[in-house]
């Protein structure tokens, strides 16, 4: 396979393309918390699932031969651990997702199956580790639904 047969999910996470708004890996990356918080069509692209979105029509779906390049690709792959580290740092900086119920929990359970897809099980299980001591920390708020959902996403 060649890159160009990657697809454009793979060479954005790589740095080479950019995601459906024209940004590219490294200016979605240096989002402030806000604009992590407003925008709504870039975590298609950091943390690509082979099901459709509901929340943004239109965004990209992975295939598994795009899924196997990400994972085969050493560039694609560092994308998208930093773009878990990005939002790790977005859920550990910011309160307002800690409640009962937030679109950052569709976010979260979108991360952690791409982890788990892309990067690996260890990958989502540290994630996922890290989001329930920030959950922890405000008081356990977040509904059971959600947390069934993150649970099931990182059991093997």
């Amino acid at each position: 396979m060649t890159e160009a047969d990657a697809g454009p999910i793979h060479a954005f996470l790589a740095g080479r393309g950019r995601d459906g708004s024209g940004r590219r890996l490294a200016g979605v990356l240096a989002f402030d918390d806000a604009r992590i918080e407003g925008v709504h069509d870039f975590i298609q692209w950091l943390f690509p699932l082979d099901a459709a979105s509901r929340a943004v029509p239109g965004a990209p779906v992975l295939g598994p031969a795009e899924a196997a390049a990400i994972r085969a690709d050493p560039a694609a792959r560092a994308g998208l651990l930093a773009a878990r580290d990005r939002m790790l740092r977005f859920y550990a900086g910011t309160t307002g997702w800690r409640r009962a119920f937030d679109h950052n929990h569709l976010r979260i359970t979108r991360i952690l199956t791409a982890l788990r897809d892309l990067a690996g099980i260890d990958e989502a299980r540290g994630f996922h580790e890290a989001v329930l001591g920030f959950i922890a920390e405000a008081g356990s708020p977040v509904n059971p639904e959600s947390l069934d959902y993150w649970r099931r996403a990182v059991d093997d």
